[in-house]
């Protein structure tokens, strides 16, 4: 029996939808999309790139596993509503929010793309620009008809692929652990120290979008108990499961074979499996891509409703479906949006914007768990979570330093690039994101005039 008021998000989502979640577009997005540009920086050493990400990652984490123990647990809206209550600012919210809609967004185009590039070698055809662009358009509007159906069309899909997307994990791993060559490991850094930190963003993709799941609260029975333990149990199997995969990879393919390709899990089960299980490998390699991609198309809109019920958006994407109880408005928009950055063909702008988008925020995140105690007391006496507060401060401190770090490798090379050929035509992906940031410091300013004037 699903929990539901009038105008509420039906919980009709339960433990299993919830991991297939979580995995589902962290294992997408990360090891099917972005190995190959990785590899062309630093080689074999992604693989520890994933290792050294992993413990930034679960130190974020554990923001969301605070915020999810109060009654934030239980309603829509993730890192932007525990942040609108914790500091109550509206500016910053609204940044928050831009921030997040930006980068789900780009993120969204760029798997898109990976998902039609992947459809492509599975039927052994080489698209156009154009061709490639269109079957990439009609992915997005498959996923946009699911999500306006109910949660639940969203929910079994999403468990459907993820289990096609498990046995291929298991037929491309386990056999591939065997054929693997130490020698192809070798050298480990093809890039050098610098290499590997220039990755270290590109790989942090691969993390990205775990917080997704925060999103979800609104429609998962049981959220406040369910939730953090899914958040912890998910992102240790997936690391490992990166950790893995890219052992196969880079230990059965030749030394610069990964970088030169596009399906690099496909290119490696080549390699040792028979006819048929190669062909399911690249089947895996689209349910990854689109559990991820249609797990991604989740959260601008429910962000968008959570945002609306509070004043930070026009009151129109609150609404939901009479029947279905589904954000259909903020839905459209999202597809439509993800459209547009799809034809403008700047993905790799879009994965760069996207990660430094999400980065940013995860560090905002943490500053407001560290500040909950003295800005929001009440919310904080609400907090049922056994991490002891030393941990708790521990850990969002390490979160922010990290996570800053990284960034300035990241906007370092925009700086240095700007600096280096200041007539550069394009912008960078730090001043395009500085732009977005601009662009809706402006919209907020405009909306509170608005309401003001109202």
């Amino acid at each position: 029996m699903t929990e539901s008021t009038p105008n509420s998000l039906r919980r009709e989502l339960g433990t299993i939808e919830s991991y297939a979640i979580l995995i589902g577009i962290l294992v997408g997005a990360g090891i099917f999309a972005v190995t190959s540009d990785a590899s062309a920086m630093t080689g074999p050493s992604v693989v520890l790139g994933y290792i050294v990400l992993a413990p930034v990652v679960m130190a974020t984490a554990v923001a969301y596993l605070v915020f999810l123990t109060t009654s934030l647990g239980l309603q829509p809206g993730g890192e932007v509503l525990h942040i609108e209550r914790t500091f109550q600012n509206r500016t910053l919210t609204f940044v928050s929010a831009w921030l997040k809609c930006v980068s789900y967004i780009g993120a969204a185009a760029y798997l898109a793309n990976a998902l039609a590039l992947n459809l492509a070698k599975l039927f052994g055809v080489k698209l156009d620009s154009l061709p490639q662009t269109m079957l990439a358009v009609s992915t997005v509007a498959f996923f946009w008809f699911v999500h306006t159906r109910s949660v639940l069309w969203f929910g079994r899909l999403q468990v459907a692929m993820c289990s096609v997307l498990a046995v291929a994990l298991v037929v491309l791993i386990v056999p591939g652990l065997f054929a693997v060559e130490f020698a192809n490991l070798q050298p480990f850094f093809t890039g050098g120290v610098g290499g590997f930190a220039t990755s270290l963003p590109l790989l942090f993709f691969a993390y990205a979008g775990f917080e997704s799941l925060a999103h979800s609260a609104g429609e998962v029975r049981d959220s406040q108990q369910r939730l953090p333990r899914v958040f912890v149990r998910g992102i240790l199997l997936t690391t490992l499961i990166f950790v893995l995969m890219s052992i196969v990879a880079f230990g059965v393919l030749p030394e610069g074979a990964v970088s030169a390709t596009r399906v690099p899990m496909s290119e490696a089960a080549a390699v040792y499996l028979p006819v048929g299980a190669r062909e399911l490998v690249t089947i895996g390699a689209i349910m990854a891509i689109a559990t991820s991609l249609n797990a991604t198309l989740v959260v601008p809109a429910r962000l968008a409703y959570s945002m609306a019920q509070v004043g930070q958006l026009p009151r129109a994407l609150s609404q939901l479906h009479p029947e279905r109880q589904t954000p259909d408005l903020g839905v459209m928009i999202t597809a439509v949006l993800t459209i547009v950055l799809i034809l403008s063909g700047q993905m790799r702008m879009a994965l760069a914007i996207a990660t430094s988008a999400l980065m940013a925020l995860y560090a905002i995140h943490s500053l407001a768990l560290l500040a909950l105690p003295r800005r929001n007391p009440a919310l904080f006496a609400e907090v049922t979570s056994r991490i002891p507060r030393s941990m708790q401060v521990l850990a969002a401190w390490a979160s922010v330093l990290l996570l800053l770090a990284v960034l300035a490798i990241q906007f370092g090379g925009d700086v240095i690039r700007r600096y280096e050929n200041f007539n550069l035509a394009k912008l960078t992906p730090f001043e395009l994101l500085l732009l977005w940031i601009a662009v809706g410091l402006v919209l907020s300013r405009s909306s509170r005039r608005s309401s003001a004037s109202s």
